[in-house]
């Protein structure tokens, strides 16, 4: 089992309908093969067309040019962003060993950022703390 957003969920059924409608249309030349993403009459996806309707997406999205399995790699640092425990990553991307992370999940500036105001918030936090309890061994400590 998998976690699936609610917007996912809305998106995949409105997709449902629609291959409905295609397998209403496409009549004896249906073909089912069980899968969610099909051809017009129920044949896998060639992939060929697959990568046209990648690059597609990604000129209408306005993003940079990238091969279908960078989507990997970005799904894998959005995990990473998001904080999802190691396990929990492994467990939706299909990776068998820890070792996957290192290869597909990238640290990013915002994460480094981040890191550092974490890290400045704990050192001045402390220090400023320590500077309104007065110094040690003072008269006032005492």
């Amino acid at each position: 089992m998998i976690g699936v957003p609610d917007e996912l969920v809305r998106l995949l059924e409105l997709h449902r309908q629609e291959q409905g409608r295609e397998r209403v249309r496409a009549a004896q030349e249906w073909q089912e093969t069980g899968f969610v993403f099909t051809s017009p009459v129920g044949r896998p996806l060639v992939p060929s067309t697959d990568y046209g309707a990648w690059k597609q997406l990604l000129v209408d999205a306005k993003v940079r040019d990238g091969r279908l399995h960078d989507a990997r790699h970005t799904a894998a640092t959005v995990l990473l962003i998001l904080g999802v425990p190691e396990r929990v990553v492994m467990q939706i991307m299909g990776w068998s060993s820890t070792a996957m992370a290192a290869r597909y999940q990238h640290v990013t500036g915002g994460i480094l950022a981040d890191v550092a105001q974490q890290v400045g918030g704990l050192i001045w936090e402390v220090a400023k703390t320590a500077e309104e309890d007065g110094p040690k061994g003072s008269a006032e400590a005492r």
